[in-house]
């Protein structure tokens, strides 16, 4: 089965579903499958992320040795 066939396969069983509790969790489930990993970031962890980015761009560079002393202290 190729996957248009699957799709219109779920779509089928999805309006089959007469129970409201269980099609909130299958779109709560489709929600969190398409979320992009940066909202699961906290705040922190994405300044971190746009730091290094920027810090990258000015040439800012260290060699993978170094950065891995630094992690394994």
């Amino acid at each position: 089965m190729n996957i248009q066939s699957s799709k219109i396969e779920l779509v089928k069983t999805i309006l089959d579903i007469d129970n409201k509790e269980l099609t909130n969790k299958v779109a709560k489930f489709i929600q969190k499958e398409k979320s992009d990993f940066w909202s699961e970031l906290s705040f922190k962890q994405q300044d971190e992320i746009k730091e290094g980015i920027q810090e990258l761009d000015s040439g800012k560079r260290v060699s993978y040795s170094i950065f891995l002393k630094k992690i394994t202290r």
